[in-house]
């Protein structure tokens, strides 16, 4: 009943019923024991695992025990080394071996301030670097008429335009369609998304929100949101700030709205064209 040897090593665990170690895939549905939180794995990093809920809310809990699945304590391990397969860029593109940027093209994505500009080459910027397509800020769709007569663009050098809140009415929807029946419009795409900036295209998820919050008319909008989430938003330096926080937490494309997506893919598209 009690075994040969009464003072052998590990007599505490030999009745006890093993907890199974599963690896942290992603995509793995636990619950933790201690609360109740019910998500999928994310991520491993750095001894932890990072839990998504079907609201969108994450958490970080430590590897190991205290999980179940399917009601049944489990201890959760850093999953095995995958054979590595073909890497792919933020925007989901395949990554291109011995990757080294090309000589600029003549033709240029242009944008209209410096935090599209910066969430451009998050997402896009190894493909753009392979193309050999340059992103330039005008800080403002209103200086687009300006810079078309200083530098106007032709067959081999066409220009992609992205444009925040480009709906019907607006003050920029009015520009591009008067731009684009001009003399330039030929050589030209002006696109654009829905939102009054794009902060908004980083998607709710992404942030850990439902929502983005409405600001009202008469308020800066940037000064609203940081209000809205309690960030200090009295200087520049604040807003510079609160755009890397939100930028942060863009890391592929499936962090930023469609909306986004389908127009930065149309301009790319567009400008490395051959010349025709």
């Amino acid at each position: 009943m009690y075994g040969s040897d009464v003072l052998a090593a590990g007599w505490r665990e030999r009745g006890a019923k093993q907890v199974p170690q599963v690896a942290a895939e992603t995509d793995l549905v636990v619950e933790v024991a201690d609360d109740g939180f019910c998500g999928a794995v994310t991520r491993v990093h750095g001894g932890t695992v990072e839990l998504e809920d079907r609201l969108g809310r994450r958490r970080l809990f430590p590897l190991g025990g205290g999980f179940l699945i399917d009601g049944a304590p489990v201890r959760l391990v850093v999953p095995a080394a995958k054979e590595q397969g073909p890497r792919r860029t933020a925007s989901g593109s395949f990554v291109v071996a011995d990757q080294r940027a090309r000589v600029a093209l003549p033709s240029r994505i242009l944008v209209e301030g410096k935090h599209d500009a910066e969430l451009v080459e998050k997402v896009w910027g190894a493909d753009l670097r392979v193309e050999g397509v340059v992103v330039e800020f005008l800080q403002g769709v209103d200086l687009l008429d300006e810079l078309l007569a200083a530098e106007p663009p032709n067959a081999t050098r066409r220009y992609g335009v992205l444009v925040d809140h480009l709906v019907p009415g607006s003050k920029e929807s009015r520009i591009a369609d008067a731009v684009a029946r001009g003399p330039h419009g030929r050589h030209l795409r002006i696109v654009g998304h829905p939102f009054v900036d794009v902060w908004q295209c980083v998607t709710p998820r992404a942030l850990g929100i439902a929502a983005w919050p409405e600001i009202p008319r008469g308020i800066e909008w940037k000064v609203g949101i940081c209000r809205a989430f309690g960030w200090p938003h009295e200087t520049q330096a604040d807003i510079a700030r609160a755009w890397q926080h939100i930028l942060s937490k863009v890391t592929t494309y499936r962090d930023l709205e469609p909306a986004l997506l389908g127009r930065v893919e149309e301009l790319i598209d567009f400008v490395t064209a051959p010349a025709g």
